[in-house]
C-alpha cells in the first residue's frame, strides 16, 4: 500500500519544480499557466532515522543511517477560481486529485504570480488570496457530487432504508469517503439533529466543507521562499494560530541541491540542513557563489522544506508510523540475513495482527503472536504498535 499525495494550487505556483525537486522525474517547467496539462505520477520518499544506528547494526538498506520509504506524489494540472465550474481546466483537476490521501497546497510566497497564475512583479500579489481559494475550490467540487440525484437519495433514507452516513458515503464512492468520516463531519456541523430532507444548500455546502477537511487533509508549502518578501512568509506563518501547517520551502534550491549531488559535486541528501562539496577546485566562482547562497538559505531554515512537507504530511497530518518486520529477532534480519530489510508505514493505533496481515494476508490469517525484537517480549494480536518498533509475526505457515 503506497501513501498517494496530491500537489495542488494555482498555476505557476511551482507545483512541477516541487515535484521535480521530490522525485527527479522528467517533467516540463515553464513560467507560464498550464505547463501541466496530464497529471504527473512519481515516487518521492519520506526520511526517518534507521534503527540501526542506534542498535549499531550494519543496514545496506539506509543511507548514513537514514532510511527512506516510498511514496506516491500527483502533481495535477493548476486549478483557477471557479475552477469547480469547468473554468481553466476545471473538474479534470480535482477528478485527478480523486485517490489523494491528502494534499500539499504549493504556494507562491513571492507574491510573483496572481490568482491566475500569470507572472507579475515580485511581491505584487499577496499570497494570503491564494489560500483560501483552494479549499473553496476543493468543497465546492465536492459539494456538486453530494448534491447529484440528492433528492432520491434523501428520499431513500427518510423513508426508513439506508443511514444518512450510508448515504452520503455513498455519494462519494472513490473519494475514500467512509460511513464513519460521514457520521463524524455530520456530527460536527449539528446536522444529525436535522431531518435529511430539510437539508438546504447552506448545509450540504458546510457538510462538503467539513468531509474536505476529514477526506483531504492539507498543509501549505510555501515555495519560492528563498526570494519571497519576509513580510509575505510571516503573514503566511501567521496562519499555524488557526491550525494550518505551514511550510516555508525553495523547490528550486531542492533541485540543484539534488542534481548536484546526482552529479558528484557536493554530498547531500534530501532533508539535510548543510552539503558539503566533494572538490571545490572543480567549480567556478558563480558556481561557488550559487551553493553558498543556496547553504545560506537552507541552514537559516533547517533545509529546503521540501523533505519536511512530506515527511509532515505523512507523519502528523496522516498519523502514520514506521515500523520494522523482521523474522530473526535476535539479529534483526530476514531469513537471508538481511537487516531491517523492510520498513513499513502504518496508521497509529495499528496492531501487531494489522502488521501481520500488511505482511502477507495468509500471515495474517494464521498469526499466533508477535515478538517485540528490542525487549524479546511477546505480543498479543491486539498489542497497539509504537512507532520504530521492530517486530517479528509468528504464525503457523
Amino acid at each position: 500500500m503506497t501513501i498517494l499525495i496530491a500537489l495542488a494550487g494555482k498555476p505557476n505556483a511551482g507545483k512541477s519544480s516541487f515535484f521535480k525537486s521530490a522525485t527527479l522525474a522528467d517533467v516540463e517547467i515553464a513560467n507560464y499557466p498550464f505547463t501541466t496539462i496530464k497529471p504527473n505520477h512519481g515516487v518521492s520518499y519520506v526520511r526517518t532515522r534507521c534503527p540501526s544506528v542506534e542498535l549499531k547494526v550494519e543496514c545496506t538498506k539506509c543511507q548514513d543511517g537514514e532510511r527512506f520509504i516510498a511514496v506516491e506524489l500527483l502533481d495535477v494540472a493548476g486549478l483557477v477560481p471557479d475552477a469547480y465550474k469547468g473554468k481553466g481546466l476545471g473538474n479534470k483537476f480535482l477528478d485527478d486529485m480523486r485517490q489523494a490521501e491528502a494534499v500539499i497546497h504549493v504556494i507562491d510566497a513571492s507574491g510573483g504570480t496572481d490568482i491566475e497564475g500569470n507572472t507579475v512583479p515580485i511581491g505584487s500579489h499577496d499570497p494570503m488570496e491564494d489560500v483560501k481559494f483552494l479549499e473553496n475550490e476543493i468543497t465546492m467540487w465536492m459539494y456538486g457530487i453530494l448534491s447529484n440525484n440528492w433528492m432520491k437519495l434523501a428520499k431513500k433514507s427518510g423513508s426508513g432504508g439506508a443511514r444518512v452516513e450510508e448515504v452520503v458515503a455513498e455519494q462519494f464512492a472513490g473519494l475514500g469517503i467512509t460511513d464513519l468520516m460521514a457520521r463524524q463531519a455530520i456530527h460536527e456541523i449539528g446536522l444529525d439533529s436535522k431531518a435529511i430532507v430539510n437539508w438546504d444548500e447552506q448545509d450540504m455546502i458546510a457538510l462538503s466543507e467539513s468531509l474536505r477537511k476529514v477526506s483531504k487533509p492539507m498543509i501549505i508549502a510555501a515555495n519560492k521562499a528563498d526570494v519571497a518578501p519576509a513580510a509575505n512568509i510571516e503573514k503566511l506563518k501567521s496562519l499555524e494560530k488557526q491550525g494550518y501547517k505551514v511550510i516555508p520551502c525553495s523547490a528550486g534550491i531542492e533541485l540543484a541541491l539534488r542534481t548536484a549531488a546526482k552529479n558528484n559535486y557536493i554530498e547531500y541528501m534530501p532533508g539535510d540542513k548543510d552539503f558539503t562539496i566533494k572538490d571545490p577546485a572543480k567549480l567556478s566562482a558563480p558556481q561557488k557563489a550559487a551553493l553558498e547562497k543556496m547553504r545560506e538559505f537552507i541552514v537559516k531554515n533547517g533545509g529546503t522544506g521540501i523533505q519536511q512537507c512530506l515527511n509532515t504530511v505523512v507523519y502528523e497530518l496522516l498519523g502514520f508510523i514506521t515500523v520494522y518486520p523482521v523474522e530473526d529477532e535476535t539479529h534483526f534480519t530476514n531469513k537471508d540475513g538481511v537487516a531491517f530489510p523492510d520498513a513499513f508505514l502504518i496508521k497509529k493505533g495499528s496492531t501487531a495482527k494489522d502488521l501481520a496481515y500488511r505482511v502477507h494476508t495468509q500471515i495474517g490469517d494464521s498469526f499466533l503472536f508477535a515478538v517485540n525484537a528490542r525487549t524479546k517480549m511477546r505480543l498479543g494480536e491486539k498489542h497497539e504498535l509504537a512507532d520504530n518498533d521492530i517486530i517479528k509475526i509468528v504464525s503457523t505457515r
